[in-house]
């Protein structure tokens, strides 16, 4: 594709790992077309020298009539990075399903019907998690059912559509980027350092559990390597896992990115198996009536935040031709400079 610089379509680039990643095929040369509800930012912005043109489609893949303008916005795509997702802790099914399942199988549909030849996937870590520590692991298959909480299942159920897909014409890769923060990021970061601030971000059994992340430059530039090299046999038809390859324990990112906003970390420390039954418990509650936030806790953040995720990066490295260029430290760095 570097050498082509053919049109890739980005979905999802009002969020943050999707307008770096729409951006980075940018500077690299390639005419985009990003895909949303809203604007990218990206339009007009200077992207500096051999940059390709940006246009924004407006689209809502979760709408059954989509297809028409999907067809448009699609129109002459060498390649798909699809980033759009509902992503949350909480939520009806129908919302997860909406958006993730069927909006993911009307954009396979759209990229084979234009003939795009690449599509990349943007998955997640958790589609393979079922609850137990994951030390030093590979990526293991995407499994619907033993996926906690719907987001997981959702985007399992919207992966194996995605692989099931590669073939006749179509290369097909899934990418799984762990835990994506940087400047922007009004999810990880914002949220911990509200809560911190507040008060409202205690440690599950001391923040002890090892877990990866990754700064939103090195998950874009894996993107970037994923749909360059899509078309490899050893690439397409696969998933794999994205990270810094630096785990830190729970207690020690929090802290970091407290840090970065000049936020005390939290120091309190509660049992992991009292906050998963808080997590049952809110739950129960939030299903009755949503509040108008996230919930403060679920099942499934006490189970991220007390149990060790991280992951053997060699063979995705090996095969994406990619390797982190930032890093957890200089990252913390990047983002301590953009906090207000």
């Amino acid at each position: 594709m570097s050498a082509t610089r053919g049109l890739v379509v980005v979905t999802g680039a009002s969020g943050m790992l999707g307008r770096r990643t729409a951006r980075a095929l940018a500077v690299a040369g390639h005419p985009v077309r990003t895909l949303q509800r809203s604007p990218s930012g990206l339009v007009g912005a200077d992207l500096g020298p051999g940059a390709g043109p940006v246009q924004d489609a407006a689209v809502d893949l979760s709408a059954d009539d989509s297809g028409p303008a999907l067809a448009e916005a699609l129109s002459g795509a060498a390649a798909v990075v699809h980033c759009a997702a509902k992503v949350s802790v909480s939520g009806p099914w129908a919302q997860y399903r909406r958006t993730n399942v069927e909006g993911t199988a009307r954009m396979l549909q759209a990229a084979r019907s234009a003939g795009a030849r690449r599509f990349v996937q943007v998955s997640s870590p958790s589609v393979a998690h079922a609850g137990d520590p994951l030390v030093g692991a590979p990526a293991g298959p995407a499994d619907p059912e033993g996926a906690r909480g719907r987001y997981a299942r959702s985007k399992a159920l919207s992966e194996q559509l995605a692989l099931a897909a590669d073939g006749r014409g179509l290369a097909v890769v899934a990418v799984r980027p762990h835990l994506v923060w940087g400047p922007g990021d009004t999810q990880l970061v914002a949220r911990v350092v509200q809560r911190s601030q507040q008060g409202r971000m205690p440690l599950l059994s001391g923040g002890t559990a090892l877990m990866d992340s990754t700064y939103v430059d090195d998950a874009a530039d894996a993107l970037v390597a994923a749909c360059a090299r899509a078309h490899r046999p050893d690439v397409h038809g696969r998933a794999f896992v994205v990270s810094s390859g630096e785990p830190r324990t729970v207690a020690e990112l929090i802290a970091s990115l407290c840090r970065t906003h000049g936020v005390e970390p939290p120091s309190r420390s509660v049992p992991a198996a009292l906050a998963r039954a808080v997590g049952a418990l809110v739950e129960a509650l939030w299903a009755l009536r949503p509040g108008p936030d996230e919930p403060p806790m679920t099942r499934f953040l006490a189970e991220q935040l007390s149990t060790a995720h991280w992951f053997d990066q060699r063979e995705t490295r090996r095969a994406l031709g990619w390797a982190p260029r930032v890093g957890l430290d200089e990252g913390f760095r990047r983002l301590a400079a953009s906090a207000p």
